[in-house]
């Protein structure tokens, strides 16, 4: 029952943690919808080439909620693909308090956060780079339209029932979107706390030591993890000296926190959430490996 207890109250701290970051980000995308659908478009122009590069320093701000918030943001096409990746590979989570809490030296810390922050501005200028070029191939325009909309319609929010679009109705469409994310998070984090339990700490940890490949692609399968549990792991396995800079950077670089799980709810292709997440694993697991294999120090 304790151990209940326990799985139960961690799932709703961490769940509790992005409440602030959603409402927030729900409140800037009903307005777009209610008052500045011109505004909106001419944010997908402006973040076009210089997106990744305010993503990748952004996400490097120790926060829970902020790759969830542009999870949002990218279902609504508020922001690029590009932008999204540079967001979730330089997120970094609960990497700096344990570093601090462990006296980790400043310049360290720092040089860490601009390793991610460089890979996550570098992959999102190719991604974005690749997607226009392609989009120009077929004919396309390289800006998808942006559809706020359609996330109220497929949360049933019934945004548009009040047509004067007062605070109090943006207010409350923000509110039920909020909640709807809020209560999914908290169902699924549950669950994964749980499996976390039953397979052990321990077990993982003995999991990330082994052959040094497997160490990185592991270390990537465990950051895909959408839980905090997963970069404390990592951090304080590297922490402990049990695995290298690139196995750390393997983790922490594919751990987007609860960005994905967001993704995979609020984004209306499935299959295109999939292909980003094999994407992020992809990035952030070839990264670490050539951080090894460079030997690159810090």
């Amino acid at each position: 029952m304790e151990l209940l207890i326990e799985i139960f109250l961690d799932a709703l701290i961490d769940s509790l943690k992005i409440l602030p970051f959603l409402f927030v980000t729900y409140l800037i995308m009903e307005y777009l919808e209610h008052k500045a659908e011109d505004f909106s478009a001419g944010i997908v122009e402006k973040t076009e080439y210089f997106g990744p590069l305010w993503g990748g320093l952004l996400g490097i701000v120790p926060q829970c909620g902020f790759s969830a918030a542009a999870s949002n943001l990218y279902a609504g096409r508020v922001i690029t693909l590009g932008t999204l990746i540079a967001i979730y590979l330089s997120t970094s989570d609960e990497m700096i308090p344990l570093f601090i809490s462990e006296r980790v030296p400043f310049p360290t810390m720092i040089k860490i956060l601009i390793i991610k922050a460089v890979i996550g501005i570098t992959a999102g200028f190719i991604i974005d780079g690749v997607v226009h070029y392609h989009h120009r191939l077929r004919g396309k325009s390289p800006n998808d339209p942006v559809r706020i909309d359609e996330l109220c319609e497929k949360e049933h929010c019934h945004c548009d029932d009040d047509e004067d679009g007062g605070f109090l109705s943006i207010a409350r469409s923000a509110l039920v979107h909020t909640l709807h994310i809020f209560f999914f998070v908290l169902v699924l984090s549950l669950l994964l706390g749980a499996a976390i339990e039953i397979i052990g700490k321990a077990n993982l940890e003995e999991l990330l030591k082994t052959n040094p490949i497997i160490s990185h692609l592991l270390a990537g399968l465990v950051g895909l993890i959408p839980n905090c549990a997963a970069s404390v792991i990592i951090t304080e396995l590297y922490l402990d000296h049990m695995i290298t800079l690139g196995t750390m950077m393997s983790g922490l670089l594919v751990g987007a926190g609860i960005g994905l799980l967001v993704l995979f709810r609020v984004n209306r292709e499935k299959k295109e959430s999939i292909n980003i997440a094999i994407m992020l694993f992809l990035i952030g697991t070839l990264s670490g490996l050539l951080i090894d294999i460079l030997k690159i120090g810090i």
